[in-house]
């Protein structure tokens, strides 16, 4: 008796070591299973999704805008380089020359704001320019009649600053006329600023014409160095401000230092822009 109990004893051990063995096959056999599964649906090559990184901008340190006058009275290398300017720079038409019509065009289609260098009456004497200048003496009709006259003789223009005429451009009457039709196409005006006593600024507002003021003269003194100088103030003040207008002329050393420090400016952040963007 006690043998065949050690006998059921031992194929009660043997039963429960194979079902344990057949326990750990099956584990093993689901395991693997899943494991085929988990690789067939997420395949090691896939990357989790990263919001891209923006690369940062750096910020304007302050807006050039830089007006070159007189373009019409030449069409030679000196106007052709400030044609091949890499930059924005807006250029003024002086009407009733040579090539003011020819400089317009040109000037519009190589990608540059153009607007009319308007002449006012003045003591300096003029020349070419007589069909279209204003003077103070002359009636509001006349006024708006040669206004209408420059418009249709530039028609790429944009906008408009005043050339010389200091009289005229302290005439509030005058100004009223002016931007009255201005603001009836839609140009902006400039005041050049050629004396303290102007009323172009503040009549221009007035009516609501888009309007701004010229704070630097880049080349009345002829000189590179000076005119490097004046350049650099004109940075200075566009730091300070925001934006500043400069105005130069079609003169070869005004060319060369454009040429020269327009890219290192460029490279400490200044940007340069066209008139019609800091006008308001």
């Amino acid at each position: 008796m006690a043998s065949q109990k050690n006998k059921g004893d031992r194929h009660q051990v043997l039963i429960v070591f194979l079902l344990f063995i057949v326990l750990v096959l099956i584990s093993v056999m689901v395991g693997t299973f899943n494991k085929i599964n988990i690789l067939e649906k997420s395949p090691v090559t896939e990357m989790p999704d990263i919001d891209p990184v923006e690369e940062e901008v750096a910020e304007s340190v302050g807006k050039i805008a830089i007006i070159i006058d007189d373009f019409g009275y030449r069409n030679d290398e000196i106007s052709e380089g400030f044609l091949l300017m890499d930059t924005h720079l807006t250029y003024s038409i002086i009407p009733g020359h040579e090539f003011s019509q020819t400089m317009s065009k040109k000037a519009s289609l190589s990608g540059y704001e153009v607007i009319a260098h308007m002449p006012l009456g003045t003591t300096v004497p003029s020349f070419g320019e007589d069909e279209y200048i204003i003077k103070a003496s002359m009636t509001s009709a006349e006024i708006e009649a040669r206004m209408e006259k420059v418009l249709s003789h530039l028609p790429e223009v944009v906008g408009m600053n005043n050339h010389q005429g200091s009289k005229a451009s302290a005439n509030k009457r005058v100004m009223n006329v002016m931007g009255t039709v201005l603001k009836s196409h839609g140009k902006y005006f400039l005041d050049s600023r050629t004396t303290k006593e102007t009323q172009a600024e503040s009549t221009m507002r007035m009516l609501g014409v888009l309007t701004g003021r010229r704070h630097v003269f880049l080349d009345n003194n002829p000189d590179e160095k000076a005119i490097h100088q004046q350049l650099y103030l004109l940075a200075e003040k566009s730091k300070l401000y925001g934006f500043a207008v400069g105005i130069g002329h079609v003169k070869k050393n005004t060319l060369n230092v454009l040429q020269q420090e327009i890219p290192k400016l460029k490279a400490a952040n200044y940007e340069f822009v066209f008139v019609s963007e800091v006008v308001n």
